[in-house]
C-alpha cells in the first residue's frame, strides 16, 4: 500500500517540470492523479513536454492518471476541470496548485493583459480552485492544499540593488500566493485540511527555465533536481494536517525539517 492509496489528486501545470514530478511521485504511492494545463499533446506548444505525455509515462509504470485540458486563465474552465475529476476519479483528496504563465518585463513597460493573466493564473486560480475543493474536503474531514512558489517572492536583497531582471510582478504573485496559503491554513485548520507552500530551494531547471534563460544568471552549485520538489510536495500532502500546515518553505529545508532523506 503506498502511502496516497486510495486518494485523488489534481495537479496543475503538469505537462512538463515540477508538475510533472510531483504527479508521477504521487501515482507512485498509490494516488489516482488528474493532471491538467493547456497543452495536450506533445507540439501543441513550444516547449516540450504534455499532460498526455504525463500521462502515459505515469501508466506506463502502474499508475492511475488521467488528463484533463483547461486554461486556468479562464474561470469557466476552473469549474469544469474539478467537476470533470470528481465525476472520472472521485472527490479530489490533494490540490496542488503548480501552473503559471510568466512574462519579464520592467514595471514601466509591463502589459496591462500579461499583468492580468499572471494575477489570474497564479493567483485567482488557485483560490477559486480551492475554493471549489474545499466543501468536500470539510465533508471528510481531511485534505490537502500545496501551492508551489518561487523564492521570487522574497523581498529584493539592497540597497545596492542587483540587476531587476524585470520580475517585480511575478514576485507579487508569489507573494500574495503565500500570504493566501497561511491564511488559508488558519481558517481550514480546524477542518482537517493543510495548506501548504514550497518553493525550490534553489534553481530547478525546468524547460520554462530554460526558455527564459534564467539558468545562466544562477551558477550550476545552485541548481536543484526536480526530485527535491516533487518528494517535500509527498511529504507536505501526507502530513498530519494537525501540525503540518500553514507553512511557507523551500524543498531541502522542508524534507530536513520533516525528515525525510534527500533523494538521490
Amino acid at each position: 500500500m503506498g502511502t496516497m492509496e486510495g486518494r485523488v489528486a489534481l495537479v496543475t501545470g503538469a505537462s512538463r517540470g515540477i508538475g510533472e514530478a510531483i504527479a508521477a511521485r504521487f501515482a507512485a504511492e498509490g494516488a489516482a492523479v488528474a493532471v491538467t494545463a493547456r497543452t495536450v499533446e506533445e507540439g501543441d506548444h513550444p516547449l516540450p513536454g504534455s499532460i498526455s505525455g504525463t500521462v502515459a509515462a505515469i501508466r506506463d509504470a502502474g499508475g492511475v492518471a488521467i488528463a484533463v485540458a483547461a486554461d486556468l486563465g479562464r474561470s469557466e474552465d476552473r469549474g469544469r476541470l474539478v467537476e470533470e475529476v470528481t465525476n472520472e476519479l472521485g472527490p479530489i483528496d490533494v490540490l496542488v496548485n503548480n501552473a503559471a504563465i510568466t512574462w519579464f518585463e520592467p514595471v514601466v513597460d509591463f502589459d496591462e493583459g500579461h499583468w492580468r493573466m499572471m494575477f489570474e493564473v497564479q493567483v485567482r486560480a488557485p483560490f477559486e480552485l480551492a475554493q471549489l475543493v474545499l466543501p468536500g474536503m470539510r465533508e471528510r474531514g481531511s485534505g490537502w492544499i500545496l501551492n508551489i512558489s518561487s523564492g521570487a517572492g522574497r523581498h529584493p536583497e539592497g540597497p545596492p540593488y542587483g540587476p531587476a531582471g524585470g520580475g517585480t510582478v511575478y514576485g507579487m504573485c508569489k507573494a500574495a500566493l503565500e500570504r493566501f496559503t497561511t491564511g488559508l491554513a488558519s481558517e481550514v485548520h480546524s477542518d482537517g485540511i493543510a495548506v501548504n507552500v514550497v518553493s525550490p530551494s534553489g534553481l530547478v531547471v525546468t524547460p520554462g527555465v530554460r526558455h527564459h534563460r534564467l539558468h545562466e544568471r544562477v551558477p550550476e552549485s545552485r541548481h536543484e533536481p526536480v526530485s527535491y520538489m516533487s518528494e517535500a510536495a509527498h511529504a507536505l500532502c501526507t502530513g498530519d494536517p494537525a501540525t503540518v500546515t500553514g507553512m511557507v518553505t523551500y524543498a531541502q529545508p522542508c524534507l530536513e525539517e520533516l525528515g525525510v532523506p534527500l533523494p538521490e
